[in-house]
């Protein structure tokens, strides 16, 4: 189990990168899951801001806002495409090399067999240097840590799933729990009693991640509250439906997905 530290008065800002948000192809939907995890964890949001795929651009406005608030989240441009250039923004704001980082390349792999290292995969190995990895349990391709400044995927459930992995990290107005179970059986069997299972407890954040690649597990499901009681419960409860609903599908009772 994983405690965040207490604090006060903790700052922060979100920078969404992306022509795709600002034409309108894509309709974001991450500065609300920001906005809802920093409320969670007693962070002041104060400012959100979304730029294009330009790097002086990107550059420009996270060092304003790394400069004048506590962290920085961003979101989007560190897939594996030509125009994925936060990576290389955020090399260039903190005046670091950009290179292939052997961490990362091991963190894709693992989540894959046989995972050939492409050049568009070897972009999103790409780290700054001085950077930490944020753990992608969702596809494995890791986001980054530089200071007080966090890098993450742009997709939604890949977003989600890095929160909860810097979660503990950061320093919050309210002290945080988070425990985690591993379910051999998919999102699409867990949903309904997760669903149940949030209900009854308000007071805990219950979210699920596909693992994509895993051979280990399916689904992990992670819960975070500030009641080390109540989650600790929840936890026995969360596994006592995976491990249920895993042993009706051995007996052709039910799914694994």
């Amino acid at each position: 189990m994983t405690k965040q530290d207490q604090s006060q008065a903790v700052t922060a800002a979100m920078l969404v990168v992306g022509d795709e948000i600002l034409s309108g192809r894509t309709k974001d939907k991450n500065i609300g899951t920001i906005a809802d995890f920093c409320a969670d964890l007693s962070i002041d949001l104060s400012e959100a801001r979304i730029v294009a795929d330009e790097i002086d651009e990107i550059v420009d406005a996270l060092n304003a806002l790394r400069a004048k608030y506590d962290y920085v989240f961003t979101s989007g441009g560190i897939g594996p495409t030509h125009d994925d250039i936060t990576a290389d923004a955020v090399a260039k704001a903190f005046g670091v090399e950009l290179n292939v980082d052997q961490r990362a390349i091991e963190a894709m792999q693992a989540r894959f067999v046989n995972y050939e290292m492409t050049e568009g995969r070897l972009r999103m190995a790409r780290i700054p240097e001085g950077g930490e990895l944020i753990d992608n349990p969702v596809s494995g391709a890791p986001g980054i840590h530089i200071e007080n400044v966090f890098v993450m995927a742009g997709v939604p459930k890949i977003l989600q799933a890095m929160l909860e992995s810097i979660a503990p990290k950061l320093k919050t107005g309210v002290p945080q729990y988070s425990v985690f179970v591993n379910s051999q059986v998919g999102e699409g069997v867990l949903s309904a009693p997760l669903a149940a299972l949030q209900s009854s407890y308000q007071t805990v954040k219950i979210g699920s991640y596909p693992q994509l690649g895993s051979d280990e597990y399916m689904t992990q499901i992670v819960m975070r509250s500030s009641d080390e009681k109540i989650l600790e419960q929840v936890r026995h409860e969360a596994q006592a439906i995976v491990d249920d609903l895993f042993e009706k599908a051995k007996k052709g009772q039910g799914s694994t997905i």
